[in-house]
Formats: structure tokens, C-alpha cells, sequence
């Protein structure tokens, strides 16, 4: 890669890494160009030379998101074996980010939810395609826990993901609205009810 090519990704990535910082601040429809210029400092169309329009960089702010989240909660994971602790993994580094970088931020996902879930078009589209991923992300290795064995052939998939996130959306609430400083410690316990729940049912 040549000099101007890397100067070129690196000022693309800082554009992306503001446009995030608006999101975060005031939503996905709080992201203009200009506002995304001024903390950059480039001009309007120099953000728009590099990023294309106020809907491509939306839609780059929702991409870049989720690579973040899936390289921070899911692809570790990935190194422990299928099943329940591979699960344990995904949930325990979900906790953690929610800690450590949501409860400051806010979460794209779930924020983003909210304030699309009225409306329809390319934008809704895509974070609904995020979102549903990585829930069927979240559904394969419930199934292969069930493969294992360490999860009762009846235990209904579906539903335990929608507990799971349940729990993650309420943790977020908690640390970042309440500010409660046991809402972890919370979390973690109800994680560890929630499976055995399921291992007793």
C-alpha cells in the first residue's frame, strides 16, 4: 500500500470514527456531513469526497459498528469450544463491552433500534440486517450447545436468544441510565440462573 493510498483509508477511518461519535451522541439521524467536517476538520465536500453522501456515511457508521461488535464479542469466542462455553464467552465479553465502552457510547444497535423502528427505507433495512445477524449468530451456538449436550434437546432456541438479549438491553439501561454500580454483578447472576434454568428444565 502506498503513502497517499494509507493517508486516504486512515482520513476515511477518522470520518467514520466521528460520524460514530455523533451517532453515539445524538443518533443516527444526527449525522450530516457538515457535523461530521467539523470534527474532522475538513470541509463539507472533503467528508463528501471520501465518504459519499449523509446516507452512505450512515449506513458505513452501522457497518463499522457491528465489525467492531463482532470483533470484540463474537471472533474471540470463536477460540473456545462449541457449546456452552463458547456461549458463556460470547455472553461474558457482551457484559463486558456493555461495561466498559456501551455504557459510555450507547449501543448503534439498540439506540438505533428505537429510533428507526417507526420508519421504513435502506437505512432501518440495513441495521435490521445487522441486528438479525448477529442474533442468528447467536441462535447457532445455542443449537451447537444443544449438539453437545450441554443444553436439553428441548431447549427452545429462539427463546433463549431473545432472553439473552433481553438481559444485555436491560444491563445497558442500568449502567448507562441508572448509572447502578452492581448492574454487572446483577447480570452475571442472572446469566448464570438462566442457564441452569435450561440445563434443569
Amino acid at each position: 500500500m502506498d503513502a497517499k493510498t494509507q493517508k486516504a483509508e486512515l482520513t476515511r477511518a477518522a470520518i467514520i470514527g466521528a460520524a460514530l461519535d455523533v451517532a453515539a451522541a445524538d443518533g443516527l439521524e444526527s449525522i450530516t456531513l457538515q457535523a461530521v467536517a467539523d470534527r474532522v476538520g475538513l470541509s463539507k465536500s472533503g467528508v463528501f469526497s471520501r465518504a459519499g453522501s449523509r446516507e452512505a456515511l450512515q449506513k458505513a457508521v452501522i457497518e463499522e459498528y457491528g465489525r467492531s461488535f463482532l470483533a470484540q464479542v463474537f471472533v474471540p469466542a470463536m477460540q473456545q469450544p462449541k457449546g456452552l462455553p463458547r456461549l458463556n464467552e460470547i455472553v461474558r465479553r457482551w457484559i463486558a463491552r456493555t461495561r466498559d465502552v456501551e455504557a459510555f457510547t450507547g449501543c448503534i444497535y439498540i439506540a438505533g433500534a428505537f429510533e428507526l423502528d417507526d420508519r421504513t427505507g435502506e437505512l432501518r433495512d440495513l441495521l435490521h440486517t445487522e441486528i438479525t445477524r448477529w442474533r442468528a449468530a447467536l441462535r447457532r451456538t445455542v443449537l451447537q450447545a444443544i449438539d453437545a449436550g450441554h443444553l436439553p434437546a428441548c431447549t427452545p432456541a429462539d427463546q433463549l436468544v431473545a432472553e439473552i438479549y433481553s438481559m444485555l438491553m436491560g444491563l445497558l439501561h442500568d449502567v448507562r441510565f441508572l448509572r447502578d454500580p452492581q448492574a454487572v454483578h446483577r447480570t452475571e447472576a442472572s446469566w448464570a440462573r438462566l442457564v441452569k434454568s435450561y440445563q434443569t428444565a
